[in-house]
């Protein structure tokens, strides 16, 4: 079977607009398992937040609702199974000042395999030529120069992704989501004030880790070296889903548990 791919724009959409000019946009997942809608409060939350961080103006009709029935009626009646709902929030290009900017909005989603499974593994590798900021933006998705030039840069390199640093060159996060080490029974997680990405997804994973202590949770400042010590490395991406990491230059890691963890979590939506 065919996957689809569905996009949605509002009427009278700007081709020329703020977000394609100047990258002044916000994006956010909502996700989809098994024909409905998951987590659709914690992404509809984070939406909002992130809004508020690019200043974007809040139409009072951009409730949970209205979002839950849009993605009802475009989504999942349309037979969207399993998906991303990738939804980019950006301020219009108008003649009115700046912060009276109406905002605007569109999504695109592609089906894909049960989003809370782990999808494979994938091959990463350090990048010293650049970093990422540890701002109030630099939690969320926004326009991001230093990821368009890591994901050139892994290409390049044969790699799926590349691990980043902040400019004190502790891990902050990979180019499309958060990275969690595991040795012996904690699990690290770079800190959001080293520039880690905030992750509805990756926080409902790791509340579950920590409801049901199948293992420790530790948010730290982690240097590079230390991702050469783990023994599972896990990427949880809002955009990609949930990857096993396999290789980091000449060392290779396990997924047993790892998977065993994300598999549980996946069971208990059921």
């Amino acid at each position: 079977m065919q996957l689809q791919k569905l996009i949605y724009t509002e009427e009278n959409l700007q081709l020329i607009n703020r977000s394609f000019l100047f990258g002044d946009a916000v994006w956010v997942s909502f996700f989809v398992r098994n024909g409905q809608l998951i987590m659709a409060e914690e992404s509809y939350f984070f939406l909002m937040a992130s809004m508020r961080k690019m200043r974007l103006n809040i139409p009072l009709s951009y409730t949970l609702e209205f979002f839950q029935e849009l993605f009802q009626r475009e989504v999942l009646d349309k037979g969207i199974q399993n998906g991303i709902i990738q939804l980019m929030a950006y301020r219009k290009q108008e003649d009115k000042p700046l912060p009276k900017s109406e905002t605007a909005f569109y999504f695109e989603i592609e089906e894909s395999e049960d989003i809370l499974a782990v999808k494979g593994n994938i091959e990463l590798d350090l990048i010293k030529e650049i970093n990422v900021n540890a701002n109030l933006l630099s939690n969320i998705r926004v326009h991001s120069p230093e990821n368009i030039y890591a994901q050139i840069y892994s290409k390049e390199n044969d790699l799926d992704d590349v691990i980043l640093l902040n400019p004190n060159k502790k891990i902050a996060r990979s180019i499309f989501g958060n990275l969690l080490f595991l040795q012996d029974n904690v699990i690290k997680i770079p800190k959001q004030t080293e520039g880690a990405y905030i992750s509805p997804l990756m926080e409902n994973f790791v509340t579950f880790i920590h409801k049901n202590k199948l293992a420790e949770i530790e948010e730290a400042e982690i240097i590079a070296f230390e991702s050469q010590k783990a023994e599972e490395i896990l990427r949880i991406s809002d955009e990609k889903g949930v990857h096993s990491v396999s290789k980091i230059r000449n060392k290779t890691f396990e997924n047993t548990r790892f998977s065993e963890m994300v598999q549980k979590w996946a069971e208990n939506f059921i």
